[in-house]
């Protein structure tokens, strides 16, 4: 069924794009429309799940395990470039490392190399070739093979943090279900978490796509975005709570018509708030890995980033269209919907016979109390004034 708003199609012929927004007034016909929505958002969940089954994660070293080595960022030449210690390597062992990265600022910057498991032979190899190739310098000015340090990493840690980051979303979710089932209703409790699992992932096939390694940071990441997440559909499905309250005992609008306008009166504030939040996310991504080079907080950012901008989309045009569909699967709101374009119906034959349009039913409203009147004297013989008897 379509869902139009009474009085849309004037809304929408009335002010710019921006002044529709900031009004709400339901001229975005969002939850009429949803089946697009449905298919666009489908498909991208298919792309981001092939991603992941195809393409696979980057792991990094933390959770695979392998060799970890660090050298100071400037040799005898100048400032070492990344492309020179991984130019060397490749030499060293005949395949590149998983990553080579510079971390720190000024002076105290290091290169840091992260690759597979080295037998202490190719470890050796590795570090001569690298020495012959940059000439780090110790702290007394001198070059020094000595400075590029060798650890061995295992993939323990990492498989600890999968687990427990598994733990915690798995009772996250569990809780953020019982909550919004008993503070709203079960089907914005299910809308709401078919609309988290889609924000999930989106994240994570992006993040496979885009072929980042995948670290300690970037599982932290990830769960913090589940809260800003679910922050966005409870402020759109504490409005349509507001907009559907006594909704079956007028048939003004629909089930869909009055979500829909629900959503318009949150859009706005759905786009300042993702704004305000995206900022200093931007300035992580762009400073703290474009300028600093650290590349922990370019995997927190990236992470941080497409979930907060999947928790908008999703907020807007996946959890409500959602819930629209499936309130309207109760048999009470299709006949609701029914009496309401029964009425319209009725109003409409009124208006081109020239009838008088037919009220809304009000409620019963209880009399306001005032001060009590005092009764009225009963009907007899006037009483005669206090006084002396007349003789």
């Amino acid at each position: 069924m379509k869902v139009t708003t009474p009085g849309t199609e004037d809304l929408r012929a009335q002010g710019s794009v921006f002044h529709r927004l900031h009004t709400g007034t339901g001229a975005f016909d969002i939850v009429g429309k949803r089946s697009r929505f449905y298919v666009a958002l489908g498909l991208l969940v298919l792309i981001c799940l092939g991603g992941i089954g195809f393409k696979g994660f980057n792991l990094g070293i933390d959770f695979v395990g392998g060799t970890q080595l660090s050298m100071p960022a400037v040799g005898a030449q100048g400032p070492i470039e990344p492309a020179e210690v991984e130019k060397a390597f490749g030499e060293a062992v005949g395949h590149a490392p998983s990553t080579v990265q510079v971390v720190g600022s000024g002076d105290a910057q290091t290169i840091q190399i992260r690759a597979t498991s080295l037998s202490v032979a190719e470890v050796a190899s590795v570090k001569q070739e690298i020495f012959e190739s940059t000439k780090p310098l110790a702290a007394n000015g001198q070059p020094s093979e000595a400075v590029i340090s060798d650890s061995a990493v295992s993939g323990t840690w990492g498989s600890e943090i999968t687990q427990q980051a598994l733990i915690a979303l798995g009772v996250f979710l569990v809780l953020v279900t019982i909550f919004l089932a008993f503070y709203f209703e079960k089907w914005m409790a299910v809308s709401a978490l078919v609309a988290l699992i889609h924000d999930v992932l989106v994240t994570m096939g992006i993040y496979a796509l885009v072929g980042f390694e995948v670290t300690p940071s970037t599982v932290i990441g990830l769960l913090t975005i589940l809260g800003f997440s679910l922050y966005d559909t409870v402020v759109v499905f504490d409005k349509v709570k507001e907009n559907t309250r006594g909704l079956l005992s007028m048939t003004r609008r629909t089930y869909p018509e009055a979500a829909n306008l629900a959503v318009n009166q949150t859009l706005m504030r759905s786009i300042n708030t993702s704004v305000i939040a995206l900022l200093p996310v931007l300035g992580l991504l762009v400073i703290g890995a474009g300028v600093l080079g650290v590349g922990v907080l370019r995997d927190l950012a990236l992470v941080q980033l497409v979930g907060m901008i999947a928790g908008v989309i999703s907020s807007i045009f996946l959890a409500t269209p959602l819930l629209v569909d499936l309130k309207m699967r109760e048999r009470r709101y299709q006949q609701h919907a029914a009496k309401v374009e029964q009425r319209r119906t009725k109003s409409a034959s009124r208006d081109a016979a020239g009838e008088a349009p037919e009220e809304e039913p009000k409620r019963p409203v209880a009399a306001a109390a005032g001060p009590k009147r005092p009764a009225a004297r009963p009907a007899g013989k006037a009483q005669r004034p206090s006084g002396k008897k007349r003789r």
